[in-house]
């Protein structure tokens, strides 16, 4: 066993060890384990086989210890920083199951159509007339119409149908106000919904969401909560 092929292994497990961040899970964890291992078996062997009339340069098995040393921490930190994910995510579906049954007020551009309902919230920055659009989960558009709002907090109901008159089914639908701004273009307005809080979920890649009736809502998005 030659030293060029050890520092061959020593360059893969480095290459690995820069992109475990951009790996995930067990994947990473496992991959950096075994060439870990991998090293160990060849240092050995090197060692045991190496010419002692012409040693290999004890810098290079520095370096290489040090590299291999970095690749184990960073295999450690992987596992610990999972662990806290995992603890964090607990805590937040405690926290937010302590939210269902109460009244929650969040900031989304969806509403839950539900019975033929599905009222919103916007505010508007002074008087004057604006546009309401609701789009379905294709981004075709159902409904427009035109409404005048008072300046500060407006609420619109929109009762689930679309411009020729058919009824929409229950589910979740986007809805985008638009009004003008003192120079004349067009400026969407901050929209929210407010609903008895009905569970909590986490999503495939980990985030957590508040439901409000069948309407995910992200937690950071969640403004206020009331019995």
């Amino acid at each position: 066993m030659t030293l060029s092929a050890t520092s061959s292994a020593t360059s893969g497990a480095t290459s690995a060890a820069k992109t475990v961040t951009g790996a995930t899970g067990s994947n990473a964890i496992t991959g950096l384990g075994n060439n870990f291992n991998d090293f160990l078996t060849m240092l050995m062997t090197q060692l045991k086989n190496q010419d002692p009339t012409s040693p290999a340069d004890p810098n290079q098995f520095t370096s290489q210890l040090v590299q291999f040393a970095s690749v184990e921490q960073q295999i450690n930190a992987n596992s610990n920083l999972t662990q806290l994910i995992q603890l964090t995510q607990g805590n937040q579906l405690l926290q937010g199951s302590s939210m269902v049954g109460k009244t929650v007020t969040a900031s989304t551009d969806s509403v839950a159509l539900a019975n033929g309902s599905a009222p919103v919230d916007f505010t508007a920055p002074h008087a004057g007339p604006v546009n309401i659009a609701v789009y379905n989960s294709a981004g075709a558009k159902l409904r427009e119409v035109a409404a005048m709002a008072a300046q500060g907090a407006n609420e619109w109901n929109w009762d689930g149908k679309s411009t020729n008159g058919n009824r929409q089914p229950d589910g979740s639908y986007k809805v985008v106000v638009t009004a003008t701004d003192t120079s004349g273009g067009a400026v969407t307005l901050p929209t929210t919904i407010t609903g008895i809080a009905s569970g909590v979920q986490r999503t495939s890649n980990g985030m957590m969401q508040l439901m409000i009736g069948n309407l995910p809502v992200d937690y950071a998005n969640v403004q206020s909560v009331a019995n």
